[in-house]
């Protein structure tokens, strides 16, 4: 055993956190936990990994689940291909594997939504397979120890630190191993202000004896972030609204939303209200209010959207939509900058 291994579990049997899917080998309720927080800190996953376990217990009852109902369910996590691609291979392991989780790294690799870092949770959690584990927080452990200014996001980076995961890995203990590094990176060595003064690891950490500790981990952030802006046009007819589904592969696919017409700029109302596919889906409409809402940030995209209220006359009978009662609004999924809206228009 290596010693930092084993300081790593000496320290993790002392300062875990009690979290539910730790204290199962189930590798359905695993790799829920993992797609979960997949872009997700444990504080917010948390609530939505008991909601998932209550609704769907088992990886048939998540198969045969409507996808309305499993987008819903996921509402306000974002990220939503994670939970399409969850349905899906839960789909995949009903089908192909007679409901029976999937037992090797290779296999659980083929899931669709698993890359390594999932595949090789899933193998050392569930089935006590010799697989280190490398995620952000792992990454940062990692680098630090070994004062490594390798990109992380670069291949060369990842087959280093994969190297380095697999050499500190405990062969015999590979799920407390796995469980103990990323759990020291969450609570101990953080990205910002470490507590390195009371670090068990701190006489093996390079990056502490060369004083880098705070320029690492290295990362190339190369992401572009776009700009757009959302005109929402809220169909009323009298206690009712008309929604529609985004299909498109962009963000939020298969959640609900009004109908929406999508800018290169802010448009001002007249604009808006003569635009000539809304004159399509209803002729005839009286215009009640208009209401902003501050802009919505997600990791790539910046949008900056308008909730605009029409009073509708006559039915509309564009396939797209469909009419709900205001007070069902509730039974679908929609996205956060929707349901902020929704809150605020009570």
């Amino acid at each position: 055993m290596h010693p930092i291994s084993s300081t790593l579990i000496q320290w993790y049997k002392i300062n875990k956190r009690d979290l539910p899917w730790r204290n199962t080998t189930d590798p359905y309720k695993i790799w829920l936990s993992e797609i979960i927080l997949q872009q997700t800190q444990v504080i917010q996953g948390l609530s939505y990994y008991i909601k998932f376990v209550e609704h769907f217990p088992t990886v048939k009852d998540l198969a045969n689940a409507p996808e309305d109902l499993v987008m819903r369910l996921w509402q306000g996590l974002g990220y939503y291909s994670r939970a399409r691609n969850l349905h899906a291979a839960a789909k995949y392991i009903v089908h192909e594997h007679n409901g029976l989780f999937p037992k090797t790294y290779e296999e659980i690799r083929k899931l669709k939504g698993v890359g390594d870092y999932t595949a090789a949770a899933v193998a050392s959690f569930a089935f006590q397979l010799p697989r280190a584990v490398v995620d952000g927080n792992v990454y940062r452990v990692l680098s630090r120890l070994f004062d490594c200014h390798t990109l992380i996001n670069s291949s060369q980076g990842k087959k280093e630190f994969q190297a380095i995961a697999d050499e500190l890995l405990h062969i015999k203990k590979p799920d407390v191993h796995n469980s103990a590094i990323m759990e020291f990176g969450a609570l101990f060595c953080k990205p910002q202000n470490p507590r390195c003064d009371e670090c068990p690891l701190q006489a093996y950490c390079l990056s502490f004896q060369n004083q880098t500790v705070s320029l690492l981990p290295v990362k190339n952030n190369t992401l572009k972030v776009k700009t757009r802006f959302f005109n929402y046009i809220i169909l009323n007819d009298k206690d009712s609204v008309y929604i529609t589904k985004r299909t498109e592969k962009d963000i939020w696919q298969n959640l609900y939303e009004f109908y929406l017409i999508e800018s290169l700029k802010p448009l001002d109302l007249e604009i808006v209200l003569a635009n000539e596919n809304l004159k399509k889906i209803t002729k005839a409409f009286v215009f009640k209010k208009e209401t902003k809402v501050s802009k919505h940030i997600l990791s790539h995209q910046h949008i900056h959207a308008v909730f605009y209220e029409l009073d509708v006359e006559g039915k509309i009978t564009d396939k797209r939509f469909k009419k709900v009662k205001r007070t069902e609004l509730t039974s679908y999924g929609f996205s956060r900058l929707i349901k902020k809206y929704l809150e605020l228009a009570g």
